[in-house]
């Protein structure tokens, strides 16, 4: 059979980009095979093969639907025929299906407030897109909406030939290759300007996250974003460095920072004072500092109040987000215990990432009658949206150079409903730059959102950008 390419084709006024939706997984709907497949434009359907006796093939003959797009090619052919059709009609579905972007393209993307038109007669702003909560998954939508606005990751990601490369060094059977293949691709069809739909299945990216955590993190089980947040980074750096933990990457050159933990063990209370005596001169309990490299850090929140106010009603309490952040100031210390045994601890900041990830340590657990009991901590944490200065927590060898930490929020994760982390449901605040407004996302729903109603939220999550960022090329590592 020919596969000679034609300029035209009689049937292209049968396809109907209504029903074409590329977000799930490329398999053959009959063989449930994802080698050489083909999506049949007329009905959506996705057959293998395109030869005679093929199932795309078969699929012609018996529905009288004759153009179909190679999924992995991105070519286009006439069945039964079997000739490629080449037309320039048809280059807003490849960009759908595979979303390209120029250099300037990316460089308009934070001054732009042009909206979309999708097909179906939409109307969005490009980054601005709802997610499918295929069960139990706002749990990551949440955190790959916020980290679809972090600017060094998204350029680095609108760009596949910045990681092609790792990609293609590597065994086919790797999650962390499929997982970050996969986050390209979603960060791509959120950005879309062409897009078909104002919403985006992260079908196929939910399955790459299920496959490299191990089943730990599931589509069908609520899960704790804090949780999922460090393990995704991680795993992305991981595949970047080639299992390199202490090399560089973008994940880590944007999130990572350093701190020194001071630590000492407490000597028991039963002890004697002769004995107290004798066990601070003993190695063991001598203070020890380490510095760790971290991706976020926790807030700590204080204890509600027990009683109601003079309305018997609860009183909500509100601490300011500087206040919580005496955790890092390098004195204070704290009591943490780890198995059966106690230590004081007292942090110092030693460097602060680009973006800085906080988290309101709002959860705790106690057991009851053999049960684990959840609290939540409803307590409202003060804050500016823009020129937080944290410099002063930033210990002075980091910053003898004069060097300022002041930084804009960017999103804001919250939690509602249940107590427990891993159920209720979870919703993100977002900046769009270019329009410079905010945005409510809760899987499909997005909506505009006051700047003052965030402070208001009980906020889960953060992500600040600091001030003062050399832009570099994306890409560039």
């Amino acid at each position: 059979m020919s596969t000679e390419a034609k300029p035209s084709c009689p049937y292209l006024d049968t396809i109907n980009r209504q029903v074409l939706d590329f977000d799930f997984e490329k398999l053959c709907s009959v063989s449930l095979l994802k080698d050489n497949v083909y999506a049949c434009l007329v009905c959506g359907k996705y057959f293998q093969g395109r030869g005679i006796g093929t199932h795309a093939f078969l699929h012609c003959l018996a529905t009288d639907h004759h153009i179909f797009l190679n999924l992995e090619s991105l070519k286009f052919y006439c069945l039964p025929e079997n000739y490629e059709i080449k037309d320039s009609s048809l280059d807003d579905i490849t960009h759908v299906l595979r979303p390209t972007f120029t250099n300037q393209e990316i460089l308009d993307l934070d001054t732009s407030a042009k909206h979309c038109r999708a097909f179906d007669g939409t109307i969005y702003l490009a980054g601005i897109v709802g997610l499918n909560n295929i069960k139990h998954n706002d749990y990551c939508n949440v955190i790959l909406q916020a980290l679809s606005h972090v600017p060094a990751i998204r350029n680095y990601f609108l760009q596949e030939e910045n990681y092609l490369t790792t990609i293609r060094n590597r065994p086919a059977s790797d999650t962390g290759s499929m997982l970050m293949n996969r986050f390209g691709e979603l960060i791509r069809k959120l950005w879309n300007t062409r897009n078909f739909k104002a919403h985006v299945s992260p079908h196929e990216m939910l399955q790459a996250v299920v496959l490299n955590s191990n089943n730990k993190f599931q589509i069908t089980e609520q899960g704790d974003p804090i949780e999922f947040l460090p393990s995704f980074l991680r795993s992305l750096h991981l595949t970047l460095t080639k299992n390199k933990e202490k090399a560089s990457s973008i994940i880590s050159q944007t999130f990572r920072g350093s701190m020194i933990v001071h630590s000492r063990k407490i000597i028991p209370l039963e002890k004697s004072l002769d004995e107290r005596l004798q066990l601070m001169l003993q190695e063991e309990y001598k203070e020890k500092s380490n510095e760790i490299k971290y991706w976020y850090l926790t807030l700590d929140l204080p204890p509600p109040p027990l009683f109601k106010d003079e309305m018997k009603e609860n009183i909500i309490p509100q601490v300011p987000l500087y206040i919580l952040f005496n955790k890092f100031s390098g004195t204070n210390e704290k009591e943490y215990k780890t198995s059966k045994e106690l230590f004081m601890k007292r942090f110092e900041l030693k460097e602060l990432p680009e973006y800085l990830i906080l988290c309101m340590d709002r959860f705790n657990n106690t057991f009851f009658n053999g049960r684990k009991i959840y609290r939540k901590n409803p307590t409202i944490v003060n804050f500016p949206i823009t020129n937080i200065d944290l410099t002063e927590f930033v210990s002075s060898k980091a910053k003898s150079g004069g060097d300022k930490y002041v930084y804009d929020l960017i999103a804001n994760i919250v939690h509602d409903g249940d107590p427990e982390p891993g159920k209720g449901s979870y919703r993100v605040h977002i900046l769009h730059r270019g329009s410079d407004k905010w945005f409510e996302m809760q899987d499909l729903h997005v909506t505009e959102i006051l700047p003052q109603m965030i402070t208001l939220s009980e906020s889960y999550i953060q992500i600040w950008e600091r001030q003062r960022l050399t832009k570099r090329p994306h890409g560039d590592e």
